[in-house]
């Protein structure tokens, strides 16, 4: 039975609904309490009086502490998810770095935000509504770093763009920068106008002598009707080339076409005002004008010189390629010498050609002008040789890749012919003149010998005037 229907037993207070006995004042809330009817109709009605509207305000905070309660919840729930998706910005107005997944996970977070705020119910939808996931959220694997090409990787797309340069006082090496652009070094095509490009296929084509840029040993050739399907270099940096990185050399040593020879840049070199690369990569006759490629396949550097001697072993130079840049675009070096005559001075550690140094630059001079000289009579040579040839002399000459066919004339085993009857003569006369041109190169090149010049340099004298020989 219900306390409240029951008078004379106690009433409720209206302000905190305690029960109070009927002979208390005042609650412990402090609410006066009116005074009691004693009649049992007016209790009743009292206490219906009080009861009531206490049950009625004791059920709206009921329900109204439950709805709060749900409200809370759910924004409970809310702030957590939020906080478990996102990092919180930084404070003030400080600038970071942004990964893609963080935006993505704003654009989600922002897209949940529009969701309508939860019902006014104390029952729950059946499933909550899931947010979709943007790509970006997913965990992208760890990037992995595209391994760089191989060796043979690095040859095989480089040599096509590689080629042959023979030209009247000899052969070298060249490459081709753009389907009709060939670079190569200046003291291969000497003074030729015109020269023969030899592909890595055999297939040959002229190509005409366009820029050459003796202070840098350098030139550019062109080729009239260019084949759209050429393979070519990218041109790279020399002067910004570290020792220590890896080089490839290609070209022609020694008239061997396609050959591939590989070392480390040994140091990067300003003399005279041209920056040389030296390299420990073999660098031989016929070497000259080809590119020198680092792993990426870029040309840092042109080949233009090697030293060997007893003295010196693994000496290599490469003219940096930003030479070979600059007079494409137009922009010529005003410098003195070549890089050869500049590299020479740097050898000896001092800025002035002083003693030996003197007697060095001199003894260069002197055996140009003997090379020039010699040269001279072997070009006359030339002209009565080939008469010689188509009138007096029948059979074969085991010349070779000689630069001068008559130069078979210093080794009877080369002349595997037989003179004509009533030639004799001529024959003697031509030997005696082709021994002279010899005897004269060995005494020129001695007396260079004494005064300290460098065998690399006598050899680049001796290239140019169509006077190298084997032996």
């Amino acid at each position: 039975m219900n306390d409240h229907a029951v008078p004379g037993i106690s009433r409720v207070c209206p302000e905190c609904g305690r029960r109070v006995p009927p002979k208390v004042s005042s609650c412990r809330c402090g609410h006066v309490l009116e005074e009691l009817v004693e009649t049992a109709g007016g209790a009743a009605n009292e206490l219906e009086a009080e009861v009531v509207p206490w049950a009625k305000r004791r059920a709206r905070q009921g329900a109204s502490s439950l709805m709060t309660t749900v409200v809370v919840a759910g924004a409970a729930s809310l702030t957590m998810y939020f906080w478990m998706k996102q990092t919180p910005a930084p404070p003030g107005n400080a600038v970071t770095a942004v990964h893609p997944s963080a935006r993505s996970r704003a654009k989600a977070a922002a897209a949940e935000s529009t969701v309508p705020a939860a019902p006014s119910s104390t029952s729950l939808p059946a499933e909550s509504p899931v947010p979709a996931v943007l790509a970006d959220d997913v965990a992208a694997p760890p990037s992995v770093a595209v391994p760089g090409l191989s060796l043979e990787d690095v040859v095989s797309r480089a040599m096509p763009a590689v080629v042959r340069v023979e030209a009247s006082g000899g052969f070298g090496s060249g490459f081709f920068v753009a389907s009709d652009t060939i670079v190569t070094n200046a003291h291969v095509v000497g003074s030729n106008s015109s020269v023969t490009i030899r592909r890595i296929d055999g297939r040959t084509t002229p190509a005409r002598v366009d820029t050459t840029a003796p202070e840098l040993d350098i030139a550019i050739m062109r080729i009239s009707t260019p084949d759209p399907l050429q393979a070519t270099l990218t041109m790279g940096s020399g002067m910004n080339a570290r020792a220590g990185q890896e080089i490839i050399a290609l070209g022609t040593p020694l008239g061997l076409q396609n050959t591939v020879t590989r070392g480390i840049v040994s140091a990067v070199r300003e003399v005279g005002g041209v920056t040389l690369v030296q390299t420990d990569a073999a660098i031989n006759p016929g070497n000259s004008g080809g590119p020198l490629v680092d792993r990426g396949g870029l040309v840092i550097g042109i080949a233009t010189m090697g030293i060997g001697s007893a003295a010196a072993q693994g000496l290599s130079f490469g003219v940096a390629i930003e030479h070979a840049q600059n007079l494409l675009a137009g922009r010529r070096f005003l410098g003195t010498g070549t890089p050869v005559s500049s590299l020479n001075q740097a050898m000896t550690g001092r800025q002035g050609a002083t003693g030996s140094d003197a007697a060095r630059e001199e003894g260069v001079k002197t055996y140009e002008q003997a090379m020039a000289a010699v040269a001279r009579t072997a070009d006359a040579l030339d002209g009565s040789w080939r008469n010689f040839r188509n009138s007096c002399y029948l059979g074969r000459v085991a010349g070779g890749a000689l630069e001068r066919e008559w130069f078979a004339l210093w080794d009877q085993r080369a002349m595997q012919g037989a003179v004509s009857p009533g030639c004799e003569a001529a024959f003697a006369s031509l030997r005696g003149i082709a021994f002279d041109v010899r005897n004269g190169v060995l005494a020129a090149q001695e007396a260079a010998r004494r005064t300290g010049v460098y065998p690399g340099t006598l050899r680049d004298v001796r290239r140019r005037h169509r006077l190298e020989y084997p032996d």
